[in-house]
């Protein structure tokens, strides 16, 4: 077992093993440590704790030291360097002519390096654009190409539940969404409506996908060939949730309905993504 904190550096970021150092640690207290991209204050999300050694990357690294209120002056003055970069970048972009959208910019803690995230269709040549901005700052300039999912992240807004947006809300990590998956959960494959403000497929897909994995076990498919008290018939609609079934009999055009738990399956069919659905939304699984 090794003692850890957990620290994390935007909200709704992923969160990082660092060993306390024998110093112990309150949940949203703040700590100075060192990263692959320099000295950062991040926000501890998790206290000290036991974990096994499997589960962490190692060698563990410690952090520097509690974040002082002077640490913290340093911080403030930082975002306020974030803004006033913003606003400088975006002004040697048009001078420069360069089809990019400045997304974010990021200084570290020591002020050793300051990054520029930005979106674009295609590659750009930024390397007249970092050395404008290095006379400026006189400090090391990193430009990032970032995804839409990256910059919704980044942003932040609402979705169309009215919630803040999961990725910016507490996902750490993207987890890969499929159209199958969409497909599965009886959705239209609709992209205005199966997509979040990125234009990419929503997350909460990913979040749901376990439990429709578990209805579809009980729960015959579109298509199956069933046994009901009154008839045989085929599966034209199904509810996963309610477990309603809309059943075609073999011998009549007039429609039975049924719960799941009433019919008896003879046997089941596939969900499957046909090529043209998948070709005409694959843009949607990218990131």
């Amino acid at each position: 077992m090794v003692e850890i904190i957990g620290v994390k550096f935007k909200k709704g970021g992923k969160v990082y093993y660092f060993s306390p150092k024998k110093i112990k640690f309150e949940t949203n207290e703040y700590a100075i440590v060192e990263t692959a991209r320099g000295v950062e204050c991040g926000l501890v999300a998790l206290a000290n704790r036991e974990v096994e050694d499997s589960e962490i990357v190692s060698p563990l690294k410690e952090i520097i030291r509690k974040a002082t209120p002077a640490d913290m002056k340093i911080v403030e003055k930082n975002k306020q360097k974030e803004k006033e970069a913003f606003d400088i970048c975006l002004e040697k972009i048009a001078f420069r002519k360069l089809k990019m959208n400045l997304v974010d910019v990021e200084c570290t803690f020591d002020n050793n390096k300051i990054l520029f995230y930005f979106t674009a269709e295609n590659r750009v040549d930024f390397r007249e654009l970092v050395k404008d901005l290095a006379s400026v700052f006189r400090t090391r300039i990193e430009l990032r190409q970032i995804g839409v999912r990256d910059e919704a992240k980044l942003l932040g807004g609402l979705g169309i539940c009215g919630r803040e947006f999961c990725c910016k809300g507490f996902l750490g990590d993207f987890q890969p969404v499929s159209i199958k998956m969409a497909k599965e959960q009886g959705l239209s494959l609709n992209p205005t409506k199966i997509s979040g403000t990125c234009g990419r497929l929503m997350c909460c897909l990913k979040h749901e996908q376990v439990a429709y994995e578990d209805l579809l076990k009980i729960t015959p498919k579109v298509g199956a060939y069933v046994k009901t008290p009154e008839c045989k018939g085929y599966v034209e609609e199904a509810n996963l949730i309610t477990g309603k079934l809309k059943i075609k009999p073999e011998k009549n055009d007039v429609p039975v309905y049924a719960n799941r738990d009433e019919v008896t399956v003879i046997k089941d069919a596939e969900i499957r993504v046909n090529k043209e659905e998948l070709k005409a939304l694959k843009s949607l699984e990218e990131k």
